[in-house]
């Protein structure tokens, strides 16, 4: 099996070119608040992995959503669109840009990052999932929906979706993709132990029912932001059960 190579955090390596402190501390949008605040920081740190053989890179989307730009910045609906969309911009000139400087650079795809709905609440649900059942899943799914078209609709080669703490909506947004047939996605987990979901969900038993909803679109199912020593017991499992599926495994690092 290859290996392909994806950015890190984006906050991360955001704080090599601008302060994130005030983000850091208690920001609903998170380093989606550089789309409006600096945006050549952003390319900035794509370039960065770029530069450094990244295959694929990310969008700074992950806590970005249109109903929280529309409540924290004030943006209107079409507003919010456009600014999700800017991040692919943004993306692709970076890669543009370090390609003029060493055009050996190969392909390097642009993923669009979506959070969890926990992500947009701002309370660290994504790594509980206590939020369902205190929200409706159409509620979720109209919510993921409308930042996946934005992201879609900009040209993203994939999408990229993270830190996803419940079996429910992860298979939600292996059935939502089949309204984007000409996409590929991975989805990412957030886990709190050797074999479970954040939410206490068995991890096989979500990655399997996952990759049978939608196996045509779903590329990769993994971990993020997970201690090193449950990768192998988590992973070894669904290796053996689905023996084509890509893994995608991010270890202890920031999300973007």
């Amino acid at each position: 099996m290859g290996v392909t190579l994806l950015d890190g955090g984006v906050a991360t390596q955001l704080a090599n070119h601008v302060d994130i402190t005030d983000v850091e501390k208690d920001d609903p949008l998170w380093c989606a608040r550089f789309l409006v605040t600096n945006k050549e920081a952003i390319k900035n740190s794509h370039r960065d992995y770029v530069r450094a053989g990244s295959n694929i890179i990310e969008t700074c989307t992950y806590q970005a959503s249109i109903p929280g730009f529309m409540k924290y910045l004030n943006l209107n609906l079409e507003e919010s669109v456009q600014l999700i969309q800017e991040a692919v911009t943004l993306a692709r000139q970076a890669i543009k840009e370090e390609r003029q400087i060493n055009p050996t650079i190969g392909n390097v795809l642009v993923a669009g990052s979506c959070g969890s709905y926990g992500a947009y609440l701002h309370d660290g649900s994504e790594y509980r999932g206590d939020f369902m059942g205190k929200v409706s899943l159409d509620t979720i799914v109209s919510y993921h929906e409308q930042k996946l078209r934005a992201l879609v609709d900009a040209g993203v080669d994939l999408i990229a979706f993270e830190t996803i703490p419940t079996q429910a909506e992860a298979e939600a947004l292996a059935e939502l993709l089949k309204k984007f047939p000409n996409i590929k996605a991975w989805i990412s987990f957030s886990v709190k132990d050797e074999s479970h979901l954040s939410s206490g969900d068995d991890f096989v038993t979500a990655a399997n029912s996952v990759w049978c909803k939608n196996p045509d679109q779903i590329i990769a199912i993994g971990v993020n932001c997970v201690n090193p020593n449950f990768v192998t017991p988590l992973i070894s499992p669904i290796v053996e059960k689905i023996p084509t599926l890509c893994i995608r495994i991010m270890v202890n690092s920031g999300m973007t």
